[in-house]
């Protein structure tokens, strides 16, 4: 049975990886080895795993948005500014038809407005924007994900260890029809696409 310091770790280290892993979509390589750095050595050390989707096998096909056990899913989608073209018609933000350039709600894809667009430069004649998630308004649907697979890829779904009550069977991964959901160790619950470990120097993991 764990002792009262060990689940003052956890609860300190679920609070940690939630802060470094929102920071890690801007700060690339800083943010993972704080994240790692972070990690207290109760979990380091133990075999204790948590449920995580590999975005190399990921669908976008919403079934993290109706079978998580939450009345909001513990899935978020996520933003891997590396790999994002800041494209001013983004195929993860607007639908491949009957729209217009701009943020009207009418004009978005993400039914929740999840993903903000906000307008960096204008270069060359070519006008370049920044896509983020807002969080708490994400439910999980996958569709800027399955959208932006279109593109760059650099939208992606994870399960956010922060709202996750890692369930002895996930819901979510019971449903999953790519069996794109796993068990990772707790002290790497955060998994890139192989393109992002690339651009990392993370190297190849096993799939």
């Amino acid at each position: 049975m764990a002792n009262s310091q060990d689940k003052f770790d956890r609860r300190a280290f679920v609070a940690n990886v939630a802060r470094c892993a929102s920071v890690l979509g801007i700060g690339g390589t800083a943010a993972w080895a704080a994240l790692k750095d972070h990690t207290p050595e109760s979990l380091r050390e133990s075999n204790e795993t948590r449920w995580q989707i590999d975005p190399d096998k990921c669908t976008a096909c919403g079934n993290c948005e109706t079978h998580c056990v939450l009345d909001l899913s513990a899935v978020k989608a996520m933003q891997f500014f590396k790999m994002c073209g800041y494209c001013d018609v983004c195929t993860g933000y607007f639908p491949t038809s009957g729209y217009e350039l701009d943020s009207g709600a009418e004009n978005e894809l993400c039914p929740t407005g999840a993903v903000i667009r906000n307008h960096i430069e204008n270069k060359a004649g070519v006008r370049y924007f920044e896509y983020t998630i807002d969080e708490p308004r994400c439910v999980g649907c996958g569709k800027c994900v399955e959208g932006c697979a279109l593109m760059n890829g650099s939208l992606y779904l994870q399960i956010r260890h922060d709202r996750c009550v890692n369930c002895n069977e996930c819901a979510i991964e019971a449903a999953c029809p790519a069996q794109a959901i796993r068990r990772v160790p707790a002290d790497d619950p955060y998994l890139l696409k192989k393109t992002a470990r690339d651009i990392l120097g993370k190297g190849s993991e096993d799939a």
